[in-house]
C-alpha cells in the first residue's frame, strides 16, 4: 500500500521508518527537507507538499506539533484537502484539539475522505520500536480496515469512539500524567526534607500500596462504585493527609496539591462519609460535572484483563 507520512520529527520519523519496514510504499514530507535523508535511504520517496502526498497516497498519517500545524497541513495552501481523493483516509497522530479535528472531519467528509484522530503515546522509543499505544476516534470500520498499518506503528491500537474520542483520551492521559508528577514531587520533597535519604524514600514508596498498583487501575476502584466497605476509610485518609500537610507547614514545604486533596476529604467528612472507603470523595467531582457512571465488578475486571 502507498502510505504518506507528514512530519518526520521525534515521533513521525520512527513511525515512517516502521511503516516502510512493514513493506509499504512510503511517501514523506516535512518542513525540513534534511530530516528525510534516512527515510530516502530506506526506500521512501520525498514529496514537496502535503498536496502531493494526498494526490499519491491512499492513506496519510500526520504527526505534527499541534493544532496550527495540523490545520495548515490539512487546509492551507498546497494542503491535504486540495490533493486527497474521495475514498482515501487520513489519520492524524498529533496531540490535537478535539474541536479542530471534528471540524476537519466534517469538511473532508464532504469530499468523501475519511478522517480519524489517532494520537499516540509511548515516546520516541515507542515510535522507534513500533510499540506505541494508539487511541483512535472516528469510523470503526475504517479503523479495522487499516489495522495492519496501525500494528506496524504500535502494539496497542485501540478504537475509543467517534471522531475526537482518541484526542480526548490522549489529553486526559497527559494532563493526569503531569498532575501526578506535581503531586509525586510535592510528597517526595516532603519526605526528603523530613529527613529521609532520597533513595531510601523512593524504595519505600515503591513498595507501598500505591507503589505496587498500576496507577490507572486505581480508577477501577471508583468505577465499581463500591464505597460502603473499604480497606481504608475516609476518616483515616483525612487524618493522614492532615498530618502530612501539618508536617509540610512545619518544614516550609509547599503542599498545594495536598491541601486541595485535604479540602476534598474534609468535604467528604462533612457529608457523613467518614466510615466509607476513602475513594468515596471521587463522587464529589462526579457530582460537579453532572455525571453518573458506575459498573459491576465483573465489567471493570473484564477491562482490566484486556491486553
Amino acid at each position: 500500500m502507498k502510505v504518506g507520512v507528514i512530519g518526520l520529527g521525534n515521533m513521525g520519523g520512527g513511525i515512517a521508518l516502521n511503516l516502510r519496514k512493514a513493506g509499504n510504499e512510503v511517501v514523506v514530507n516535512d518542513v525540513r527537507r534534511q530530516v528525510a535523508e534516512d527515510h530516502l535511504t530506506a526506500g521512501s520517496v520525498w514529496a514537496d507538499s502535503p498536496r502531493e502526498i494526498g494526490e499519491q497516497c491512499d492513506v496519510v498519517f500526520t504527526s505534527l506539533p499541534g493544532p496550527p500545524e495540523v490545520e495548515a497541513v490539512a487546509t492551507g495552501q498546497d494542503g491535504l484537502f486540495s490533493g486527497m481523493k474521495a475514498g482515501s483516509t487520513w489519520f492524524d497522530l498529533s496531540t490535537n484539539s478535539p474541536t479542530l479535528i471534528r471540524r476537519l472531519h466534517d469538511e473532508f467528509a464532504a469530499k468523501g475522505i475519511k478522517v480519524l484522530d489517532a494520537p499516540v503515546s509511548g515516546g520516541t522509543r515507542g515510535a522507534r520500536d513500533g510499540t506505541l499505544a494508539i487511541w483512535v476516534g472516528g469510523d470503526e470500520a475504517e479503523f479495522n480496515k487499516h489495522m495492519d498499518l496501525l500494528l506496524a506503528m504500535g502494539n496497542a491500537p485501540k478504537y475509543i469512539g467517534p471522531i475526537g474520542a482518541g484526542t480526548v483520551a490522549k489529553l486526559s492521559h497527559n494532563v493526569m500524567t503531569y498532575m501526578l508528577q506535581t503531586a509525586l514531587m510535592e510528597c517526595f520533597t516532603l519526605g526528603v526534607k523530613g529527613g529521609v535519604e532520597p533513595l531510601a524514600l523512593w524504595d519505600a514508596l515503591r513498595h507501598g500500596a500505591i507503589g505496587r498498583t498500576r496507577t490507572f487501575d486505581l480508577i477501577g476502584m471508583y468505577l465499581r462504585g463500591e464505597f460502603d466497605v473499604g480497606g481504608f476509610t475516609l476518616k483515616l485518609a483525612h487524618k493522614d493527609v492532615m498530618l502530612a500537610t501539618e508536617l509540610g507547614r512545619e518544614l516550609d514545604v509547599p503542599m498545594r496539591v495536598a491541601n486541595l486533596a485535604l479540602a476534598e476529604l474534609t468535604e467528604g467528612m462533612a457529608r457523613g462519609w467518614a466510615a466509607k472507603d476513602s475513594w468515596v470523595t471521587a463522587l464529589l467531582q462526579e457530582e460537579r460535572t453532572g455525571l453518573d457512571f458506575h459498573y459491576s465488578a465483573e465489567a471493570v475486571q473484564e477491562v482490566r484483563e484486556r491486553p
